[in-house]
């Protein structure tokens, strides 16, 4: 369950980049953070990108910057409307991310920021193997969320975070191998990488 401080969160748009930023901080800001999961990779302009579950466009903000053919995925006309409006470079599709309105091997990269926790188990399988068909092969799919603290003064502020803020798939998730569930999906060269703690998780796999 979540708290009434959730929905608030997604109704007001300050509120949800006060939250965002706040945590972001953990790693030197939120520029800092937007660019994690994207580090030692070559993104050429012709390269087709997906932002999957994009959100009012935080992530893609940065992405159109390195690509001049993003795409923008959410299932929230609201955050939709903000993403178009505060990056207009992208292009946006309205849609759920466990049945994507795409060819097969159709994008080169799919990225996707803090949006897994929010996925029951059920639809992240879903989610992932859709991830793995609308890619190319040889291409990267790059994702940063939580993850369970490897330092444990950390875990009561991200506990009191989850808490307050997400639901029960928060916590599902910090008990996810997502490593494992990608290579049981194919993907190759799944090394995760631990920041804040161990507190955040950024994955890059590749398509074989």
């Amino acid at each position: 369950m979540a708290t009434f401080l959730r929905p608030l969160s997604y109704r007001y748009q300050w509120l949800y980049d006060l939250i965002s930023r706040t945590a972001a901080l953990s790693v030197g800001g939120e520029k800092q953070f937007r660019h994690l999961a994207l580090k030692g990779l070559t993104i050429q302009p012709e390269m087709k990108v997906l932002d999957l579950c994009c959100g009012s466009g935080q992530t893609t903000q940065f992405l159109v910057n390195y690509s001049k053919q993003v795409t923008g995925l959410d299932a929230s006309p609201r955050s939709l409307q903000r993403a178009q409006k505060n990056v207009p470079e992208a292009e946006y599709v309205e849609a759920w991310a466990e049945d994507m309105p795409f060819e097969d091997n159709w994008f080169d990269l799919v990225h996707t920021s803090a949006a897994m926790h929010e996925m029951t188990p059920t639809q992240l399988q879903q989610i992932l193997q859709e991830v793995e068909r609308v890619l190319k092969p040889s291409g990267y799919f790059t994702l940063i969320d939580f993850h369970h603290p490897t330092n444990s003064v950390l875990w009561p502020g991200l506990a009191t975070f989850l808490w307050l803020f997400e639901t029960e798939t928060a916590w599902q998730l910090l008990q996810t191998d997502l490593p494992a569930l990608l290579t049981k999906i194919g993907f190759q060269q799944v090394e995760p990488i631990l920041y804040a703690g161990g507190s955040l998780q950024v994955i890059q796999a590749q398509k074989p």
